[in-house]
């Protein structure tokens, strides 16, 4: 939806304790010279050294040393020492004097080199979240929000924002986004070189407010504009309805917390309906929740290894299953270039196992795990701290998982009739027939 990856996509662990540190008053320090932009919201007496310091301490969560110690002393083997204090203060007084433009708050500078710090890791995945940036996010994995209704991710080859997919009777369809649309700009303002969750900050708003997108369309020589008007967004990330022939269709759009138990509903639909054989859309699936794909697999896979992590210092965290609840039918997995993430580790899993037939096209390619680290003046940051891997020792980030059928989309059939023709889904139909003996 109108957010990223992409937990962007956006795995991550439970939301670790608070760490200690700035933020906790808005009172303004006496300022000597200048305006002393970038040192709001210490707390009085507490040098300039001090905050920037509690700064690295907060994204590494180092409490134990901010309760002990009697006064941080700054390091010339850090990134943050004295040369980088005076350079700061210096770049603080000449854009005190000489900047011209409209004037900057200074939370938007401090704000700028929280994440400044994140981007100078060259990592897409790791970001920084302001308050009211955390709070939207964390509102948007309980499954309502307040944008147009699109999935999104950011385009690897181009840095932009990518349509992965449209919620159904959202503004996103009703102007008719298509999957693979890149948002070029959002009322008039480029988003390039912006990060996913800056530019749907953008698209999101209040609703009943109207926002304009250029989009970049494959075969179209011309950008397009469209103009949404805003909404209330249920996120249905799982959907479930019976073909013919006893299969039954499940699509999973996303891994949020509301999806385990919708997809835990639409499975015991499935079965009563005389499910003999399940059709399983991974289609344009980012990713999601870690604890949610783990879950939701539990429910179809059998006894053994779902996914394992393993961080930087080669600590390994391992998530199984008991095998009570596997899946008694045959199964087939649609997936493509934008299924990421969380859906990469339920269709890992799945054809290590051996239980399913992959349709599709090859998926994103996204093996690493994100962790968000809130902060106690609101504010956090998502993280990369793991590569994960399929029951048989796979990483597939930059590589991506083979489909057993290779089957591409086609758009043109799919948006040049008003029936819909999905050829993937009549193939994967074909193949889970094969496997029923029909």
């Amino acid at each position: 939806m109108d957010r990223n990856d992409t937990y962007f996509d956006r795995m991550a662990e439970p939301i670790p304790p608070a760490a200690p540190g700035g933020g906790e008053t808005n009172k303004k320090a006496q300022k000597s010279s200048g305006r002393g932009l970038f040192f709001i919201g210490m707390v009085t007496g507490l040098g300039i050294t001090l905050l920037l310091l509690a700064v690295v301490y907060l994204g590494f969560g180092l409490q134990a040393v901010m309760e002990h110690q009697d006064g941080p002393v700054l390091s010339q083997d850090s990134a943050v020492n004295d040369t980088l204090v005076e350079k700061l203060q210096m770049l603080e007084s000449i854009i005190d004097q000489y900047y011209f433009l409209d004037e900057v708050s200074d939370e938007e500078i401090q704000t700028g080199i929280y994440r400044g710090m994140m981007d100078s890791l060259g990592d897409p995945y790791t970001v920084y979240y302001s308050q009211e940036e955390l709070t939207s996010f964390m509102e948007q994995t309980n499954g309502t929000y307040y944008g147009i209704g699109a999935y999104m991710t950011q385009d690897t080859v181009t840095g932009l924002p990518m349509i992965t997919g449209v919620i159904e009777g959202s503004p996103a369809e009703a102007a008719d986004l298509r999957a693979n649309d890149l948002i070029y700009e959002v009322n008039g303002e480029s988003v390039y070189g912006k990060s996913l969750d800056e530019a749907v900050a953008m698209i999101k708003g209040e609703e009943g407010t109207q926002v304009t997108l250029t989009v970049v369309r494959e075969n179209e020589t011309d950008t397009l504009e469209f103009t949404l008007t805003r909404a209330r967004v249920e996120t249905p990330t799982v959907s479930f309805r019976m073909l013919e022939d006893g299969m039954a269709y499940i699509e999973l759009t996303e891994f949020d917390d509301v999806s385990v138990d919708q997809f835990a509903e639409a499975l015991a639909m499935a079965r009563g309906s005389g499910m003999e054989g399940l059709i399983l859309d991974l289609r344009g699936n980012p990713g999601g929740s870690l604890d949610a794909v783990v879950n939701m697999c539990r429910m179809i896979l059998p006894e053994g290894m779902i996914v394992y992590t393993e961080d930087k210092n080669g600590v390994r965290e391992e998530h199984t299953c008991d095998g009570t609840r596997e899946l008694e039918v045959p199964l087939v997995v649609l997936v493509d270039g934008n299924s990421a993430s969380a859906s990469e580790i339920m269709a890992g899993a799945i054809k290590d196992y051996g239980i399913g037939t992959l349709v599709g096209t090859t998926t994103f390619g996204k093996g690493i795990v994100q962790q968000i680290m809130p902060f106690r003046d609101g504010s956090a940051i998502k993280i990369t701290i793991s590569a994960y891997y399929t029951p048989n020792g796979n990483n597939i980030h930059g590589i991506g998982i083979e489909p057993d059928v290779e089957c591409p989309f086609d758009a043109d059939a799919y948006y040049g009739s008003e029936d819909r023709p999905d050829n993937q889904l009549e193939k994967a139909q074909e193949v889970l027939r094969g496997l029923m003996g029909r």
